[in-house]
């Protein structure tokens, strides 16, 4: 018996090592996967995600975009420091890396209204005759490219540092970040919005004070800065992330294979969780002084060259924000409750919009993305914000609340004019571009419209039901052009029943192919409408204004519905997954607005089942 006993707990102590093993790496242990050729993926979305545009590139009008006119902009970094939020991108004027190129910052204190963009690190002339290891190329009227892959230090004594890189790329397939760029650029952001003097805080080799534009750091008057850039210098964590543009034997650098794009999060044990392109990951044992010889590939991970962003959340709890496809699309958020075993997957940005402007290794979708690195501020509302590019032309921000959830146990009873302004859109997910707005104005829910190749999207998750009624009101202000559509969808994205306000001012209904006209609306007026569908009969009513105007079948089955979406354009299926990866051409007008915007208003939005 006691043989027995002694063979019991051995075997339990090596299933315990065992399994202790197995889940020391980062993994994906969920069933759900994508299917790319949507380009939400299927996925479904967390409850309350708000996907805001803070720039929107346009060539043919610089004055209403940041002055330059460039259209490649990319690789957003993103901080929170004295109750604002700050957005730092690089730029470049058609393509990625060919030059000139330079660094803009962007400000916002809610995280929905933002500043126009700054140069942060101006455009930097490399002298003629300069020369690149492994080229042939001689420098003449050559202007640098910036390819930075972190953006901003808060010191302990609370200094905001922003940082950049500047790299040489002689043409359009040279590598800008091949380790023989001049140096690390840095400058402080004051309190009172200011910024101070540029610096080089790092220089590559064959580059000093004697031969660069910018003074060393060290060689600045500010005491508190100085020390600031010296502590940093020290953080292996942050210093990890020179990683690609260093020299490829930089000591400053603890893991020197060129992993891509590192993130990093403490577990609860003290351990730090490394996360690079192609979802690789490692643990360090000691801070970042030291990692494994070899990243592996997470397992259960799918992820391709787009970024990994992992943290741990206000909530305690640890996330993880990519691209789970082969493409860039869509953005998706990933949770864990120890930072180490991630179990679902859940939609933040599912939408692509047209690139209006064709260019050097721009590829499609929602990418890139950056949270907020651990020092670098906590928003003040305590959720997750992240950063990232569209199509590498705009820049976008998304804000996810917490703990992350894709249900929600009570059926909808929203009226604009008597909620809180506060919370009144914490159950709504909204997709807000500059020229798109989703807001709340005047006690109603307003979606506006001047965007040729965007729209204005609202959406709001409910129980999901197999019977549903809801209700709700309309208010174009316009009845000749602008549209809304209005869809019932589960939980995948799938559209039941579309019903359109369209630009000739017609209420119509999605009918297979076809589309059933069974009323005209007026600009102005305000329509109560009455939605009641059954799921497993497709059949579904219309009541507008309390009189039934519309019986027929619902265009596509689903099992259930639970989640109704208002949005000023068609639904968008292109790119896809056979779509050629670059497009060299520009969309015609591609700065242009439409000359009128459309708006419609949303008093108020109940559901129930029946």
């Amino acid at each position: 018996m006691i043989i027995v006993k002694i063979l019991f707990l051995f075997l339990a102590f090596v299933f315990a090592i065992q399994t202790s093993q197995a889940q020391d790496t980062v993994r994906y242990t969920g069933k759900t996967l994508v299917n790319a050729d949507y380009h939400h993926g299927q996925l479904t979305p967390v409850v309350g995600v708000h996907n805001i545009q803070t720039f929107r590139a346009n060539r043919e009008h610089p004055e209403w975009a940041e002055n330059f006119g460039w259209t490649y902009n990319h690789a957003p970094m993103l901080a929170y420091w004295n109750n604002k939020f700050y957005v730092e991108y690089l730029s470049d004027k058609v393509g990625e890396s060919i030059p000139p190129g330079q660094t803009l910052l962007q400000s916002s204190k809610d995280g929905y209204t933002w500043t126009k963009p700054d140069v942060i690190f101006p455009i930097y002339r490399i002298p003629d005759g300069t020369t690149k290891q492994g080229r042939t190329d001689v420098a003449k009227d050559l202007d640098a490219v910036m390819h930075q892959r972190m953006g901003f230090y808060v010191s302990t004594k609370n200094v905001f540092l922003v940082l950049g890189f500047y790299a040489i790329s002689f043409d359009a397939k040279d590598d800008p970040n091949d380790g023989h760029g001049i140096g690390r650029a840095v400058r402080e952001i004051q309190a009172d919005g200011k910024y101070g003097p540029i610096y080089f805080i790092h220089y590559n080799p064959g580059y000093s004070a004697q031969n660069t534009k910018y003074p060393c750091f060290a060689t600045s008057k500010n005491k508190a800065f100085v020390n600031a850039c010296k502590e940093l210098l020290t953080n292996k964590l942050m210093t990890q992330q020179w990683n690609e543009e260093a020299d490829r034997k930089d000591p400053l650098i603890t893991l020197q294979k060129q992993y891509k794009a590192f993130s990093y999060y403490h577990l609860s044990d003290g351990r730090v969780v490394g996360l690079w392109k192609n979802a690789l990951t490692a643990i360090s044992n000691d801070n970042g002084k030291s990692w494994p010889e070899n990243a592996a590939r997470a397992p259960g991970f799918v992820n391709s060259n787009a970024k990994i962003w992992g943290q741990k959340t206000a909530d305690g709890n640890y996330a993880t924000v990519y691209n789970p496809s082969e493409y860039r699309w869509p953005l998706a958020i990933s949770t864990s409750k120890n930072g180490l075993d991630y179990t679902n997957l859940s939609l933040v940005h599912g939408e692509i919009t047209p690139m209006r402007y064709g260019g050097n290794y721009k590829s499609y979708g929602p990418q890139y993305v950056r949270g907020i690195i651990e020092g670098n501020g906590k928003p003040a509302d305590g959720k997750l914000w992240v950063t990232y590019s569209m199509n590498k032309e705009d820049i976008w921000v998304s804000s996810i609340p917490l703990p992350v959830e894709t249900e929600v146990k009570q059926h909808i009873n929203d009226d604009f004019s008597k909620m809180s302004t506060n919370s009144v859109l914490d159950k709504w997910n909204i997709y807000s571009p500059v020229w798109a707005p989703v807001k709340i104005e005047g006690g109603t829910l307003v979606l506006k419209d001047k965007d040729p190749f965007d729209y204005a999207k609202a959406e709001r998750v409910f129980p999901a039901s197999k019977k549903i009624i809801t209700w709700f009101s309309v208010t174009a202000n316009q009845n000749n052009f602008g549209l809304l559509e209005v869809e019932l969808q589960d939980a995948k994205g799938m559209a039941t029943v579309r019903l359109t306000f369209d630009t000739a001012g017609v209420l119509s209904a999605k009918a297979g192919a076809r589309y059933k006209n069974f009323m005209k609306y007026e600009a102005g007026k305000t329509y109560d409408i009455k939605l009641k569908l059954d799921a497993f009969t497709r059949f579904y009513t219309v009541s507008i204004n309390g009189k039934d105007v519309l019986t027929s079948l619902a265009f596509q089955p689903v099992a259930e519905v639970s989640r109704i979406v208002f949005r000023t354009g068609d639904v968008r299926r292109f790119p896809d997954v056979d779509t050629p990866a670059d497009q060299a051409n520009d969309l015609k007008n591609a700065g242009e607005s439409e000359q009128k915007e459309a708006v419609f208003s949303i008093k108020y939005l109940k559901t129930e089942g029946f």
